[in-house]
């Protein structure tokens, strides 16, 4: 598991892009239109909303800065460390520093500029005071150009760098340059680091990982270190001096025995005690390295035995090993696992938690019940199979065989001394699913039959077509063989009685008091309404427009037989059998009574009403009044839901009534879709090289 992910470090802008962003996101998600006729109350709000959204934004975006950057304070000694040796820790503080308080002066600033915007008095002091605020914001923004620029470099090294896990089981190789490191890693990790017969070819830590009794180990290949004070090292020896010094691991310090490294063995002796005090606490293994140059046998016995005065007194392991030949490669990784896995087990044990664990756990050791041996009890068959080598290894005289499963049955099949074809069907040789399948079509043909399988008392009732289902009897037993016979006597009985039904009713029909011209009249208008229905029904579906109640059924010309005619309707109801007279008088009259005209409106308001001493306009606009007054009086009778009074619907008076009303027609306006102050508008400009210069005839809107 990897404990810190610095890829997800977001990237960091510029100071001019970060001022780009800010200012483009505040022009986007703020109002654009603001006149000076508005409230100036509204005013202020508008700009110190643009002001309070610039800060909120800059507030984010430089928090998620100091956010994401991890703090030295807060991550492993191994990572912090590392930190300051590739990037100075004064420095990576200083520039989070700048940008935290970078993002306070900008707070403060809004909050004092938003206390001067609550006292503007004009639009254009309001206007003003708003861009010295966003102008002194990105001023700040820009000052901080180095440190952003800084920012940006260490995110991009730090997702370069290698995803170490300073908790779980290490190996880590370390020693002189070019003593055969790197080759070790790519022959026992997965990894590919670059190899060449030159000092420095590994610069940075590179993390391999390998499998080791079922567990995922991880192994790190550090810089080459060379022999000098701490303080002379540089940054790429100061990297392996960090791991060395903070990471709990097994270490492997590299010896090149045969000295093509280009330095001697005393001289990687003298390192191996110069920095033999980060080895404390720490499994180590001692590898003599290119053992195929130059033997371990053959070696000079005075360097041999300063070799091996580096492992007396202490843990250490001597091992060799060539990366050429593989010799020892397995074994030294073997070592040195198995060494750090010990380490680590002998650790939980004096802790505190294994306590816990032992207290579950109990060990039986089970005792001789009796004085009697027991033998191991081997089956009839299986002696049988191993005297004819079928089963048992090849040293206990089975014969070695290919497995033909899959595939016919060939000559290669017969045992030894056999003769003729093979019998399949020899007792001893039980037949698998897969030798039927073979003999019965192969993959996709043969399907297996599970009754075989089944378990019922009696075995013959295995392979039944239908098996039983209750008390020893299945669907066969329940089965009628005359149900065909019984089923058409059925049905013979109930067509009879259908029969016998519809002659009785029949019998009971009453008889009619018509004679035969009266019934053909009734069938006749039957009939004529039943087609009415049809026509009616095939005209609703037409897609016609509907006539006026006014026009419909009347006479349009003279080639137009209404159907509302006076006699095309006497007509009509005479042959339906209707007695027609008087019915047209009668229609007449009623059309006539239907209500007053506007004559006797007029009458009666002239009788009512004194006008002696009016003037004739003062009179004619009296009677209008009275009319529209009666008409909305009987247009209002009708209407049972309207309210009648101002306080029906909660309101004073009449004025209070045309206050609601004015009110509610500028609301509907204001819905019908007008632009607000959100809303941004291109209107048209006066576009100078347009309107400027000298006029000649023409057009005036293009050159």
């Amino acid at each position: 598991m990897v404990v810190y992910n610095f890829k997800k470090i977001g990237p960091v802008p510029s100071a001019g892009d970060m001022v780009d962003i800010v200012l483009t996101r505040t022009q986007r998600k703020t109002p654009t239109v603001i006149h000076p006729g508005y409230k100036i109350s509204r005013i202020r709000s508008f700009y110190m909303r643009k002001v309070k959204f610039t800060q909120q934004t800059i507030q984010e975006r430089l928090g998620n800065i100091v956010e994401q950057f991890p703090r030295l304070n807060d991550i492993h000694p191994f990572y912090a460390d590392l930190m300051n040796i590739l990037y100075d820790r004064d420095h990576y503080k200083l520039a989070l520093g700048q940008i935290n308080t970078a993002k306070g002066l900008i707070d403060s600033l809004s909050r004092d500029y938003i206390r001067l915007l609550k006292y503007g008095d004009s639009l254009y002091r309001c206007k003003q005071l708003k861009r010295a605020a966003l102008g002194r914001m990105c001023t700040i923004l820009k000052r901080q150009k180095a440190a952003f620029a800084y920012l940006e470099e260490v995110r991009k090294h730090l997702s370069r760098l290698p995803a170490l896990d300073p908790h779980t089981r290490t190996l880590l190789v370390t020693g002189y340059p070019n003593v055969g490191k790197s080759s070790f890693m790519n022959k026992v990790t997965r990894a590919n680091v670059d190899v060449q017969p030159y000092a420095f070819t590994t610069k940075s830590l590179f993390v391999g990982h390998m499998d080791h009794r079922y567990l995922r180990w991880q192994v790190i290949d550090t810089p080459g270190i060379l022999d000098h004070p701490l303080d002379q090292r540089n940054t790429i020896e100061m990297q392996a001096i960090t791991a060395l010094a903070h990471l709990q691991c097994a270490v492997l310090y590299f010896v090149d025995a045969s000295e093509n490294c280009g330095y001697t063995v005393e001289q990687q002796c003298s390192l191996f005690k110069s920095i033999k005090p980060l080895f404390a606490n720490k499994q180590l293994v001692l590898v003599v390295n290119k053992v195929d140059a130059q033997p371990w046998e053959t070696l000079d016995p005075s360097k041999k035995s300063m070799i091996e005065a580096l492992t007396s007194g202490s843990d250490c392991t001597l091992m060799t090993m060539s990366n050429v030949t593989e010799q020892g490669v397995m074994e030294v990784k073997s070592c040195a696992c198995d060494k750090l896995l010990q380490a680590r087990v002998d650790a939980r044990v004096v802790g505190k938690k294994v306590d816990g664990v032992i207290n579950r756990l109990q060990v039986f050791h089970p005792e001789r019940r009796d004085g009697e041996e027991r033998e191991a009890y081997i089956p009839e068959s299986v002696e049988r199979a191993r005297r004819m080598g079928k089963v048992g290894g090849v040293g206990q005289g089975r014969k070695p065989k290919m497995s033909r499963k899959g595939y016919a049955v060939t000559k290669a099949d017969l045992e030894e001394g056999e003769e003729g074809d093979v019998n399949m069907a020899d007792g001893e040789a039980r037949k698998t699913e897969r030798d039927l399948m073979w003999e019965n079509g192969g993959p996709g043909v043969y399907s297996m039959d599970y009754r075989k399988n089944y378990d019922l008392p009696d075995p013959e009732h295995k392979f039944d077509a239908i098996p039983e289902i209750m008390d020893g009897k299945n669907i066969a037993d329940f089965i009628d063989p005359d149900i065909d016979a019984k089923l058409a006597a059925l049905e013979a009985e109930e067509d009879q009685r259908i029969a016998e039904l519809e002659a009785n009713r029949m019998a009971e029909e009453p008889e009619s008091d018509l004679d035969s011209e009266e019934e053909e009249t009734v069938a006749e208008i039957r009939s004529r309404k039943l087609a009415m229905r049809q026509e009616s029904r095939i005209n609703r579906k037409q897609n016609t427009p509907v006539m006026p109640r006014q026009v419909r059924g009347r006479r349009k010309d003279k080639h137009d037989k209404a159907a509302l005619d006076p006699k095309n309707i006497e007509e009509h109801l005479e042959s339906v059998g209707v007695e027609t007279k008087g019915i047209l008088a009668r229609g007449r009259k009623r059309d006539r009574s239907r209500g007053p005209k506007p004559a006797d409106v007029g009458t009666d308001m002239d009788t009512s009403v004194d006008t002696a001493g009016m003037s004739k306009g003062a009179v004619k606009k009296m009677k209008k009044e009275r009319a529209a007054s009666a008409k909305r009086e009987q247009s209002l009778a009708r209407s049972h839901s309207r309210p009648r009074e101002p306080s029906q619907v909660g309101l004073r008076d009449e004025d209070m009534a045309k206050k609601a009303t004015k009110k509610d027609m500028a609301a509907k306006r204001s819905w019908a879709g007008f632009s607000g102050e959100g809303d941004h508008r291109k209107t048209v400009h006066l576009v100078k090289w347009m309107n400027t210069g000298k006029k000649r005839n023409g057009t005036h809107n293009k050159r």
